[in-house]
């Protein structure tokens, strides 16, 4: 019997979750891991190319572990684990350093991009980060990976290095293939509905929190910028009322026409509170798991420490594989 495809995908904790990972990113998950072998990965050595406070890392670093599990993610038919307490994710990252050429590592976007946002700290860690990112995937041998459009260059870079490895050293790493999600709709900012809503924007009142208590998540919707006229309508030149229908067609399953004929003639005011009401009522689920799971933290602990033996298991092998191809002694 043939086995199930590898799926290799990670997150950041760097911060809390809001809606648009929940019904984009984490929704997919929770389906892919019907038919596929999932590695879901929280990466907090990624994370550190930016400054944290350690406190906070901790603390994030165990919400995501709760959050991926609240939406539904079985550690019994996926593997969660952090990407720190899998030391061969460095150790192979050092091997394909020295592969890596530092012209491929300099023409990456996100180098530039980060570098300019960050230009106190432009770190070695930053410039290697897709080479990291290239041996969380190959150690593992993923036969995919969901790449956004930010990543997509960070994928052909590992693609590049295990094609170029197995041509040095015959075959060793299967050269992995990017997965295209399910396109979700995308979530706007509520305060600047021309942005997608991010966990990192200054302004957090245009942010929804998965974990944002009830009267916050009305606070924001009902406080969300609008559009001139008074129409509920799905249009371009109405971007505010566009996102809140977007909103209210996630929370209810509602399509988009059914939505504009059920607020009609009624008011922006009338509207944002439906809005609210709904969307409160649809993270509730969530919330309720999220925070019972959170409280037990040694349950959350067995967890990542359980699904970091299971992946070190597959990563030792293919650490062992190379190590002997490139002529490191075995003891």
């Amino acid at each position: 019997m043939q086995s199930r495809k590898v799926i290799l995908s990670g997150m950041q904790p760097t911060g809390g979750l809001h809606i648009g990972h929940l019904t984009g990113a984490l929704k997919n998950w929770v389906e892919l891991q019907n038919e596929y072998e999932c590695y879901f990965t929280i990466v907090d050595l990624h994370a550190i190319t930016i400054r944290q406070e350690p406190a906070n890392l901790r603390r994030w670093t165990l919400d995501l572990a709760a959050t991926f599990l609240a939406c539904g993610i079985d550690p019994t038919r996926s593997h969660i684990f952090v990407q720190s307490h899998v030391p061969e994710h460095t150790q192979l990252a050092w091997v394909l350093n020295c592969f890596t050429g530092m012209g491929e590592c300099s023409r990456m976007t996100q180098f530039k991009d980060k570098s300019q946002k960050y230009p106190e700290n432009v770190n070695v860690g930053l410039f290697a980060y897709p080479i990291l990112m290239a041996a969380d995937i190959l150690l593992y041998q993923a036969d995919l990976v969901p790449v956004g459009a930010d990543q997509k260059q960070h994928l052909e870079l590992t693609r590049d290095l295990a094609q170029r490895f197995n041509s040095l050293y015959s075959e060793t790493f299967k050269i992995p293939e990017p997965y295209i999600p399910k396109v979700g709709a995308k979530i706007m900012n509520l305060q600047n509905p021309t942005k997608k809503m991010s966990k990192s924007d200054e302004n957090q009142s245009g942010v929804l929190f998965l974990v944002d208590e009830d009267n916050q998540i009305a606070n924001k919707i009902k406080r969300a910028v609008t559009d001139s006229g008074a129409e509920i309508v799905f249009r371009e030149d109405k971007p505010g009322i566009s996102n809140l229908i977007t909103l209210y067609h996630i929370a209810t399953g509602k399509q988009i026409e059914e939505i504009e004929n059920e607020f009609a003639g009624k008011g922006y005011g009338e509207f944002k509170k439906a809005v609210a009401d709904a969307v409160v009522e649809f993270l509730r689920p969530f919330k309720v798991r999220y925070r019972e799971i959170r409280a037990n933290e040694e349950y959350l602990k067995l967890i990542i420490r359980e699904g970091a033996e299971q992946a070190r298991r597959v990563a030792n092998k293919t650490l062992a594989k190379v190590y002997r191809k490139i002529g490191f002694v075995a003891l």
